[in-house]
């Protein structure tokens, strides 16, 4: 159990006043079937895009081979958050790699540096985004750039990852 009194870095909820369309509420769930979602075999899938959810969250889920690596990077307008279903992957926080184990969750907040490696493979894991961003973009992108074999100079490498808040450390 978490005691918040050991997390110095913990805040408080402010707790704004929210509103709805009438005093008990609004019908507004929503349920993204299978079918609606965008997947790619040996790639994984787009559980839920920002569009689906109010621009709330986006919510992937990838399937990553043993080897697979993201070099370390930021994002200055969204957090990021990891949960591994299974395989085993370690994930770099700026200082050091830790292990990542299936049931654990790696939060990085915008501007935290982070990277990681499939260690123990095939694994799966759930990547969320806060805020909804059209994230699904910049996977699409990045897949044809590698299906094509077109290579990029570092200034289109750049501008690409500039494009999707991306910036590579």
């Amino acid at each position: 159990m978490l005691d918040p009194s050991a997390c110095g870095r913990l805040r408080q909820h402010s707790g704004s006043a929210m509103t709805f369309a009438e005093e008990s509420g609004e019908a507004s769930a929503v349920v993204i079937s299978q079918g609606e979602q965008m997947a790619r075999p040996g790639v994984g899938r787009a559980v839920a895009l920002g569009w689906q959810t109010r621009e709330e969250f986006g919510l992937f889920r990838s399937e990553m081979a043993q080897g697979s690596e993201v070099a370390a990077h930021f994002h200055r307008t969204f957090s990021e958050s990891f949960y591994l279903l299974w395989g085993r992957m370690e994930l770099w926080n700026g200082d050091a790699w830790r292990g990542v184990s299936p049931g654990d969750l790696a939060y990085i907040p915008p501007g935290g540096v982070h990277g990681l490696r499939i260690t123990e493979g095939p694994a799966e894991v759930l990547t969320l985004f806060v805020p909804g961003i059209p994230r699904e973009r910049f996977v699409l992108e990045l897949m044809e750039i590698r299906q094509s074999g077109r290579q990029l100079a570092p200034k289109e490498w750049a501008e690409f990852y500039r494009r999707h808040d991306q910036y590579m450390v």
